[in-house]
């Protein structure tokens, strides 16, 4: 099987503060996406096509759409034919190890249709109402925080993101469009460091944690 992988840069950084895409933003000495460019290289994924704003200019990559799904549908599309797995990853999860992407792919080896890196959720999770009046408690042994990357069968992936364009908008990541069509997902357990970068905090503590020498990152 070939791999490749769509590395999605394109958010506006709004929630960030950032006076450019949040992707390009600079953190421990590199803009954010050359993190996850460097976990993709030393996972021998070579192919990457990267998905930033329209108007951003960077070499190998396609303009993202309005929404993160159709941004992906631009990256599977600019990938040459003969690819029939990828990886779709955050460039805003820098702290990406390259054992993850390889994880995550080998559960396609062994039959998923698709293989998510998730968290295990460590708090209890309540459910309430608008009025915020507490319906039911959650069972937390059964509930992962979702993360990327997020590997696919190329064929699977294509019809999931064929579905109809309001599906497809409404969707908060591209797994669910594949549960959607009744494929088989199958969860990768990741760490919680694997954190995805939004908020002027979270810029804080990446910067921190990739400001380490490299034994001192897990």
């Amino acid at each position: 099987m070939t791999s490749a992988a769509v590395l999605v840069a394109a958010g506006s950084g709004e929630r960030l503060g950032a006076d450019r895409p949040k992707a390009f933003v600079v953190v421990g000495g590199r803009p954010m996406w050359e993190w996850s460019l460097a976990a993709l290289a030393a996972a021998e994924i070579d192919r990457v096509v990267t998905v930033v704003p329209p108007g951003t200019e960077l070499p190998g990559g396609v303009a993202g759409g309005d929404t993160r799904s159709e941004s992906v549908r631009n990256g599977l599309q600019a990938l040459p034919r003969e690819v029939d797995r990828v990886v779709v990853h955050d460039a805003a999860r820098p702290l990406v190890t390259p054992d993850l992407f390889a994880r995550c792919l080998s559960e396609l080896e062994a039959g998923a249709d698709a293989a998510i890196a998730a968290a295990r959720v460590t708090d209890t999770v309540k459910e309430a109402g608008e009025d915020r009046v507490v319906v039911r408690t959650h069972d937390r042994s059964r509930l992962w925080s979702i993360q990327t990357p997020q590997a696919f069968r190329r064929a699977v992936l294509e019809r999931a993101l064929a579905q109809p364009d309001a599906v497809v908008r409404a969707a908060t990541d591209d797994a669910m469009l594949v549960e959607a069509l009744g494929g088989r997902v199958v969860v990768v357990e990741s760490s919680p460091a694997n954190f995805k970068v939004t908020t002027p905090h979270d810029l804080e503590v990446a910067e921190l944690l990739l400001g380490r020498p490299a034994g001192g990152r897990g």
